[in-house]
């Protein structure tokens, strides 16, 4: 196999429109074993990004050794990510927890499983006691666990403690997809396929490097590029990235601009004649607003807002509007940006519009950032209702709290579900106690760090952090609990494009390391939580059990998986939602028929102001009689809550690189990854460089009004008037723990859009200064 750390998307297949996409089977073996000597393979997916991957993992003598694409699958066809060829090393790496920690004396130490969960279930019973003792709970979860786990967490939190404080680090990726989908077709869940790649004639990248995110998508649409009549490509991103870089049209806007953007974009889509007038008429709302707004945006003036040529903004519309078969995807450009719902709305719009929805080819990929992400937001571990529920409909309450068998009372729903940045505004003000945070690390990922810091080493906050390793965020914890991870425990997850997959235990946890589920369902048991006729609320005592609860859950919402079993994931390609008696094969496309997921009884909300995030009531959305249809959404640009000044004069974005994945838990532990992309830098344009007298390799602080951080930097490649950090990299580097702070969101504000609650990593406002020259003069 070629060497992929050079070569992370390996060798094209090219093929043409309506083709299949040609198999590449990847393979990673470990101190050079051949696929012969491999004891036995075990099925499942990646959880290193959100493609859903499938692949076999490799064990022997009792030790995962490698992972093997799955060349019969829908999503890959064979293919891996260069992190998912690699990442697994860290299952092994010699630092994993494997005890239960406890604060004592102010240092963490060994206990064993009894000792620590009796301080956990301790404190929770302390605080249940107290009066609305509900609202002193907090949990914080992931995108990286399997449905099974989140599921339980949800009917925990829910049903068990009453809280509506729960959320997941899915608030910093992929909240901004759910919102738009909400608001525009009434419910989360994809519209479009992978398989559209197969028959687009045209891709645009709303701020989605995919090349780097999710590699293999990225394959298949290069393969396509190289294959006979090849679709067009438009790129909206500030940095020359390989995406950038491929495509026909590069807009390379000013940060936080998207919404002049999108504007312009339809402006043009309706004034040129590329509207399908028809579809519009019949299956949307709002189109003669939307008109009406758009029409401020002339090319001219979008170009001054986003520092771009307005003939650039033209061709790009008229690649748009010219196509026959459009496939978007959007991802954190827009998603962590200012006015992120709104510009997610708009690429909705453009699909809307061009009546370019639930046909091969006519695709759309809200994307997510995480693997499981989209379990996060169907089980509501995220805050959200199980099954894409509305909190503020009663009827989608008492089936809940008939299916759990509880009071209606008792699941919070009397005011929106609380999303993370809130979730650690309460911490910090003392109203939530206790913070128990799965599999995720946000003493690295949230934003102001230094302020998160403070917020989780409180001595009257109790924390929980259930992880692999001793985490940025676990070194701060009074509980630390070993978990199992993927390829030692039993679960399904489900990626972007709504197909499920089963992953098998392949090997033992280490140590006294335990499955997030069991050690959930052991917290259960141990609180022994009841329901209303004084029986135990939750019996389930593994997986499989557990998912066939929760399809009883999903029966007749949106992700339907009532015809999904774990002997049908264990056979062929992974399945997609909805899958029961309509669909018994699952769903290629949502919205086919042009009918949306809007009906007032059936909704996933009400919706909101997209420029305040003001809750429209019930009466209100009912007052619209949306009748199946979707709605077309716009608003008036606005400039970012931060902007440059005299004294910050430069905008940082952050983001990610192909070789690591989020903090680096596990893709820091594997030694390639870790070869390739060891340490932070900062992408600087020649000017900026230039005018700051910065070269290659110079070692430059950066800083805002939050903090400051060094790194060496890169010239070139990115927009004048921004600078990119990858945000992987922790507070310390392990290795030279005396050195300056290099995480990027030391950084970052406090600062979320008004919808989605998403915050806004790619606008900060910076100043950057050399410190010393490449070979260290100053």
């Amino acid at each position: 196999m070629a060497d992929r750390i050079d070569d992370p998307w390996g060798m094209r297949t090219p093929y043409g429109p309506g083709q299949a996409w040609p198999e590449r089977v990847d393979v990673f073996l470990d101190h050079g074993l051949s696929e012969d000597e491999v004891d036995s393979w075990h099925r499942s997916a990646s959880i290193l990004h959100s493609n859903g991957d499938a692949m076999d993992i490799a064990v022997t003598n009792g030790r995962i050794v490698g992972v093997r694409g799955r060349a019969v699958d829908r999503i890959n066809h064979g293919r891996l990510d260069v992190k998912d060829l690699y990442g697994w090393q860290a299952d092994n790496s010699p630092d994993r927890l494997t005890r239960p920690l406890i604060r004592q004396d102010g240092r963490l130490v060994e206990a064993d499983w009894d000792t620590a969960m009796d301080r956990i279930v301790t404190r929770s019973r302390q605080l249940l006691d107290r009066p609305g003792g509900w609202g002193h709970f907090g949990f914080y979860t992931s995108g990286q666990l399997f449905l099974e786990e989140y599921y339980a967490l949800g009917v925990i939190g829910k049903a068990g403690i009453g809280t509506p404080h729960m959320d997941g680090n899915t608030r910093l990726c992929t909240a901004t997809a759910a919102a738009a989908m909400k608001a525009s077709f009434g419910t989360d869940g994809q519209p479009g396929s992978y398989t559209d790649v197969d028959h687009c004639d045209a891709i645009a990248l709303w701020g989605h490097n995919v090349a780097e995110t999710q590699s293999v998508l990225w394959m298949r649409m290069l393969d396509r590029r190289r294959g006979p009549n090849p679709p067009a490509m438009l790129a909206v991103d500030p940095r020359d990235t390989p995406v950038a870089r491929e495509a026909d049209v590069h807009l390379p806007i000013r940060s936080g601009t998207n919404v002049a953007l999108m504007n312009g974009l339809l402006r043009e889509i309706i004034r040129r004649g590329w509207v399908d007038e028809q579809y519009v008429a019949a299956h949307t709302l709002g189109f003669d607003e939307l008109s009406r707004i758009v029409d401020g945006y002339p090319p001219e003036k979008v170009a001054d807002i986003c520092a771009v040529r307005a003939v650039d903004v033209e061709r790009a519309a008229e690649l748009l509007g010219t196509s026959q078969r459009l496939l978007s995807t959007v991802l954190q450009g827009f998603y962590q940006s200012n006015q992120a719902t709104a510009a997610a709305c708009a690429v909705n719009n453009l699909h809307l519009l061009r009546g370019m929805i639930g046909r091969p080819g006519a695709g759309l990929y809200q994307m997510n950032g995480q693997p499981t992400a989209q379990n996060t937001r169907e089980t509501g571990a995220d805050g959200d209702l199980p099954g894409l529920r509305n909190w503020d409909n009663e009827q989608h309450i008492a089936e809940l709290a008939e299916l759990w068998n509880v009071e209606p009372g008792t699941i919070p729903h009397w005011s929106p579900p609380t999303h993370s940045m809130q979730i650690f505004r309460y911490a910090e003000q003392g109203s939530i106690k206790l913070l128990w945070i799965s599999a995720t690390n946000p003493a690295v990922s949230l934003p102001d760090l230094a302020r998160v810091r403070r917020i989780l080493a409180d001595q009257k906050l109790f924390v929980v952090v259930q992880d692999l390793f001793l985490t940025e965020t676990a070194e701060l914890a009074d509980v630390v609990l070993p978990a199992a991870t993927w390829g030692e425990k039993l679960g399904t997850f489900t990626c972007v494009d709504r197909t499920v997959h089963l992953s098998e235990k392949a090997v033992d946890p280490p140590g006294q390391a335990r499955s997030d589920l069991d050690i959930f369902l052991d917290y259960a048991r141990r609180m022994d939580f009841r329901n209303r006729d004084g029986a135990p609320l939750i019996t389930w005592t593994g997986p499989e059990e557990v998912f066939e609860a929760w399809k009883q859950c999903s029966a007749g919402r949106p992700c339907d998986y009532t015809g999904i079993t774990y002997e049908r994931l264990r056979a062929g390609s992974g399945i997609q939602w909805p899958c029961n008696d309509d669909h018994p094969d699952g769903a290629e496309r949502l919205y086919a028929d042009g009918v949306f997921n809007t009906d007032p009884d059936y909704c996933e909300t009400y919706g909101h102001d997209l420029s305040t995030g003001a809750e429209y009531s019930e009466q209100q959305y009912r007052a619209r009689e949306p009748g199946g249809r979707a709605f077309l959404h716009a608003i008036d640009y606005q400039p970012s809550p931060e902007v440059t000044s005299d004294d910050y004069p430069l905008l940082l974005t952050t983001g990610r690189t192909v070789y690591q994945f989020h903090t680096r838990t596990k893709t820091g532990r594997a030694p390639q990854l870790d070869a390739a992309a060891p340490d932070v830098w900062v992408q600087i344009s020649d000017d900026d460089a230039a005018r700051h007298g910065i070269t290659d390799g110079d070692l430059v602080g950066i800083a805002s009004p939050r903090g400051a951080i060094q790194a060496p930097a890169r010239i070139g490649r990115i927009r004048p008037g921004v600078i990119f950090v990858p945000f992987h990299y922790g507070y310390f580097d392990v290795d030279q723990p005396d050195r300056s702070p290099r995480a990027a969101n030391e950084l970052t504000a406090t600062a979320w859009d008004p919808v989605s609650k998403q915050p806004i990593f790619k606008v900060t406002a910076v100043r950057i200064v050399k410190l010393a020259g490449a070979e260290g003069d100053r």
